[in-house]
């Protein structure tokens, strides 16, 4: 009986290092499991939030909770076993807003038609992900631009995470970018960024979830977080948005859904691609200035759940620049994200405990993050003005105009006219020119669009 055991114990081990490389890559379960339960907890919010705003639109918010929960489901799993990266994907912020206040509200549309809009610009998404122009796009890519962005998007974390943490303490004012005010909510932010970059710098494992822990604990004990009422809550119905998206696709076809589906298409593909770049980075999966074959899946699975959320009854998704945490945490493999997606599935019953789980709790870990994606500007040669002075559009512009796209766009514009002014046009890869048309159009068309 006990041979049996062993036996069977080692074709799971075996399964697992086969699927995931877990070991290969340096990691542990126990590490993976930590990862996935850090990254969740730092993301858990768009649970909350997304269901806010489109219902703000016109959406039935607890479909939405569940439509928001099973598109993580799904990108989540299918970034574990396809392109076996620890980088969770779930319905994204930015788009949701465009989807609900723009387009819904101030364009008229209803929101059954732009929910069909994004079908169709998951569809575009899928399209170009096959053909691999992502991918293409990411190696022709600089390494000063690579490392930029990584260095942009961590003060874009940091930044989020003062912001989210803060709340109505540190707000941004026409004075000076931030300022604050009550002490009194900040200073639990205060006390879970001191105990975990205590257990940081004493090289504690698992310091990052556990100062997340000991920062709700300390939240609940004090009064500043409500305990819930209950445990488990019902799952709410996903009937009112199920298939909608697809039973009105025939009603974007006019000039005004066009552009919204260009809107959407746009903001996802340089979104994305940015965040998996930072990630990667991070990760330390780009050799030699160039994107191994895993990214690409990574790619495509972020197009595959666009299309399953929009048929659940979503917005766009995207690779989540709160995966950094879990990384930080030591997440490398896959299993990252299989963990990440069982905690969606586990919300679904358990909802209420989340609330404790609020940005105060978050924050300390998004600004710690912030601190550890900024190693890259090393990797940043500053000799070569040409290139560097677009790096450094893409530091400044990220976090100062709170959003990855619009940042991108700066730093990408501007590499080809340094290029060319140095007499060193010709070495632009032709990628790198119509990255920069598309930058433009997508400053023009994204001009109301909400900051990420």
């Amino acid at each position: 009986m006990d041979k049996n055991i062993d036996i069977a114990t080692e074709t799971r081990t075996n399964w697992f290092e086969r699927q995931f490389k877990i070991k290969a890559s340096g990691s542990t379960i126990k590490t993976e499991i930590i990862a996935g339960i850090t990254t969740f907890i730092a993301m858990s919010y768009i649970l909350f939030v997304n269901p806010t705003i489109l219902g703000d639109a016109g959406l039935d918010k607890g479909a939405v909770f569940v439509a928001t929960a099973l598109t993580g489901v799904v990108g989540c799993l299918a970034t574990a076993f396809i392109a076996n990266y620890p980088i969770a994907v779930a319905p994204g912020l930015g788009s949701n807003a465009f989807f609900a206040y723009p387009v819904v509200l101030g364009m008229g549309i209803p929101w059954q038609t732009a929910l069909a809009g994004v079908f169709v610009a998951s569809l575009l998404f899928m399209l170009v992900t096959v053909l691999k122009v992502r991918e293409v796009v990411i190696n022709a890519i600089p390494t000063n631009l690579k490392a930029a962005m990584a260095v942009g998007i961590g003060l874009f974390i940091a930044f989020t995470g003062l912001k989210q943490g803060a709340s109505s303490s540190v707000v941004l004012n026409h004075l000076s970018p931030l300022r604050v005010g009550q002490i009194r909510t900040f200073w639990l932010t205060v006390f879970g960024l001191i105990v975990t970059v205590a257990l940081l710098a004493r090289k504690v494992p698992g310091a990052l979830f556990i100062g997340l822990a000991a920062t709700a604990i300390m939240g609940v004990v004090t009064g500043l977080i409500a305990m819930p009422h209950s445990i488990i809550a019902s799952i709410p119905s996903l009937a009112p948005t199920f298939g909608v998206s697809i039973m009105n696709i025939h009603n974007v076809f006019n000039v005004q859904m066009a552009v919204v589906i260009l809107v959407f298409f746009f903001s996802v593909f340089f979104d994305t691609t940015g965040t998996v770049i930072g990630l990667a980075q991070q990760a330390g999966f780009i050799k030699d200035n160039k994107m191994p074959k895993e990214v690409g899946k990574a790619l495509f699975t972020d197009s595959t759940s666009m299309i399953a959320g929009s048929v659940f009854g979503s917005t766009p998704t995207a690779c989540y620049i709160e995966s950094s945490t879990g990384i930080a945490a030591g997440g490398r493999p896959g299993f990252t994200a299989v963990v990440v997606a069982i905690m969606f599935v586990l919300s679904l019953f358990f909802s209420p405990l989340l609330a404790v789980v609020t940005s105060q709790v978050t924050a300390p870990i998004l600004i710690i993050v912030g601190s550890f994606m900024m190693k890259s500007i090393a990797n940043i040669d500053w000799s070569e003005f040409e290139t560097s002075f677009a790096a450094f559009m893409i530091i400044l512009c990220v976090p100062l105009t709170y959003n990855i796209s619009y940042g991108l766009a700066f730093g990408l514009i501007t590499y080809p006219i340094t290029m060319i002014a140095a007499d060193k046009g010709k070495k632009v890869h032709p990628i790198m020119y119509v990255a920069a048309l598309l930058f433009l159009l997508l400053l023009f068309t994204m001009h109301e669009l909400p900051a990420k």
